[in-house]
């Protein structure tokens, strides 16, 4: 865990598991609760946390690429496409984040 803290990519990578996770949980408990069982309020408590937690890996994507010079067409955007999409961030990590 400390390696994780010690560095930008290993700060990045960190707050992408919390980004991925913090995704899933909104797509496959709180909005089947908040549509189906009519109980919305854990999408009124996942659903800020999930935006400030995207905007950050944004964010530290946009600096980290920044600092590690990485080619925008290469690397960057793939990172940043990946929270878009469920579970991309985890594999995004395994791809690229986990090798630099």
């Amino acid at each position: 865990m400390k390696t994780l803290l010690s560095t930008q990519i290993g700060r990045l990578r960190l707050l992408g598991y919390m980004e991925g996770i913090s995704l899933l949980v909104l797509v496959g408990i709180a909005m089947p609760l908040k549509y189906w069982a009519g109980n919305p309020e854990l999408t009124k408590l996942v659903g800020p946390i999930h935006g400030a937690l995207f905007l950050l890996f944004i964010f530290n994507t946009l600096a980290v690429g920044i600092v590690q010079r990485w080619k925008f067409m290469e690397v960057t955007w793939k990172v940043i496409f990946a929270c878009f999409v469920p579970f991309g961030t985890f594999y995004i990590d395994y791809k690229i984040l986990r090798r630099i």
